[in-house]
């Protein structure tokens, strides 16, 4: 044995002696994540961490030591200890630096509850659901769903690329709930859909991810990382020039988050562009995904009854009826959100300081990452120490009373399944954005659904609908989503 691999083994073995997860009841998970971080870190930079992370708890369970000092869970009851006790849960890593904004902190950047808290009390009333509600942005949010329709019945018999377009439509939803009258409509206007394709087709991933676990690497390598490999940086200057131009306007409705951070917050100009930003960025990828997904897997052959189903239940209903009376587009939403979540990847935190922390019966010392991915939570069975049965199934009807069950029987049937949804994360760091999103959903939904019949492009190849990852969230593997549309009968 070279020297050279005798270090190696006595740096791995220190490695493993010194991590406080060592105990005589070891965590679940290979040998080499006792050891190192390396192959948890490979997978990060080609973009399948959450599939390796998932494959894991398919193997080993609901506890999953993924790293020397990091634990993944998928149980509820997990989820519910690191994300909601106390309210928000254990304080945030420094992993969340990776999304700071002209290197200032947003809301969902904050690592500590306090500073979260305060800046959340700033922002949540324009985010409620009742504000969503009003004419400003229901009628901006079915204006631009009509326009989303037009474009998808022009494509006659060729298939629609809907991954670009849901992109433009949500861009143009988010915009309007942030920045109106001086949102964007990148569904028509080809300057407006230049800034869109710029954020929506980053590839920076494993640029940033370099930059934050090894900075100084990272300026070495900057040049050739670029020049020679191609790892580009995230450089958005026209997402950055609109948003610090439009962030600048005084005169911005009142049921705006740009109107409530100007005369109701005491952020300077710099803290409102950066906030603004970092939730058009969200916005525009989370929603988006989400739709392409779901509308992909809606127009699969195996899904033909559920789009059948959901489009009787739509074109039986008046236009003006209320989701809350549209039960099958709400199971159909919902379902989508738990087999493809916004937000798939782990969400990492500290375990508390200064105690050992018991999750799911396994003693966790201070300061070990801890965390869930929505992805393994929604897609675990029960045997699994999951939540739903047959979790690769697509079936909206889990989300309803089924023939033969009591009320009582469904209602505590839903509560154990809400307790396991984590698509809009958990507790009081949840995404704030969540009923923003559900409007954008539904009301795009109903849109298709009532005119059309939706069905897989035949130009598709296997593999460009495998979700792969970007820092939190994720996208289709081609970055592409050829769908057919065909109009329905009258």
């Amino acid at each position: 044995m070279t020297p050279l691999l005798v270090l190696l083994a006595l740096a791995l073995l220190l490695i493993y002696l010194l991590s406080p997860l060592i105990s005589r009841d070891p965590l679940p998970g290979p040998l080499y994540a006792r050891l190192t971080s390396l192959i948890l870190k490979y997978h990060e930079f080609t973009a399948a961490r959450t599939t390796y992370i998932h494959s894991l708890h398919l193997r080993y369970g609901p506890v999953v030591r993924i790293a020397p000092n990091e634990v993944a869970f998928a149980s509820a009851a997990a989820a519910k200890e690191i994300y909601c006790s106390n309210g928000s849960g254990y304080d945030k890593t420094e992993w969340y630096d990776l999304f700071k904004v002209y290197d200032r902190r947003t809301m969902f950047t904050t690592l500590g509850k306090s500073e979260h808290a305060k800046r959340k009390r700033l922002l949540a009333d324009r985010y409620a659901n009742s504000n969503i509600m009003k004419g400003g942005v229901m009628e901006g949010i079915k204006q631009r769903a009509r326009t989303f329709g037009e474009l998808c019945g022009q494509g006659g018999k060729e298939g629609v690329d809907l991954y670009a377009i849901l992109h433009a439509y949500a861009f143009d939803c988010v915009t309007l709930h942030l920045f109106h009258p001086h949102s964007t409509n990148s569904l028509t206007d080809p300057k407006d859909s230049e800034i869109m394709l710029e954020v929506t087709f980053d590839s920076s991933l494993q640029n940033r991810l370099l930059s934050h676990y090894s900075p100084l690497l990272h300026r070495l390598l900057n040049t050739f990382m670029v020049s020679i490999l191609s790892l580009k940086p995230r450089e958005t200057p026209l997402a950055d020039s609109f948003v610090l131009n439009t962030a600048a306007q005084p005169h911005a409705s009142p049921f705006t988050l740009l109107h409530r951070l100007h005369f109701q917050s005491p952020l300077g100009q710099i803290d409102i562009a950066a906030e603004s930003l970092d939730h058009m960025a969200a916005g525009i990828d989370t929603t988006g995904d989400a739709l392409c997904f779901l509308i992909w897997e809606l127009s699969q052959p195996s899904s033909l009854i559920y789009q059948q189903t959901l489009q009787a239940e739509l074109r039986s209903a008046s236009p003006d009826t209320p989701f809350d009376q549209l039960p099958y587009l709400d199971a159909a939403v919902m379902e989508g959100l738990r087999m493809f979540p916004a937000i798939p990847m782990s969400l990492p935190r500290y375990a508390p300081p200064g105690r050992t922390t018991i999750i799911d019966s396994y003693k966790i010392p201070p300061g070990t990452i801890v965390s869930c991915q929505p992805l393994s939570v929604q897609r675990l069975g029960p045997e699994k120490g999951g939540t739903f049965p047959e979790p690769d199934r697509f079936w909206p009807e889990r989300w309803l009373k089924s023939e033969g069950e009591t009320q009582a029987e469904f209602e505590e049937r839903d509560r154990g399944m809400k307790r396991g949804f984590m698509a809009f994360g958990m507790g009081g760091r949840g995404c704030i954005g969540k009923h923003l999103a559900l409007a954008e959903m539904k009301c795009l939904l109903r849109e298709v659904y009532t005119r059309f019949r939706t069905l897989p492009d035949e130009r598709m190849r296997a593999g460009e609908m495998e979700q792969a990852d970007l820092l939190v969230s994720s996208r289709p593997a081609g970055q592409r989503c050829l769908v057919r549309f065909e109009r329905l009968e009258a």
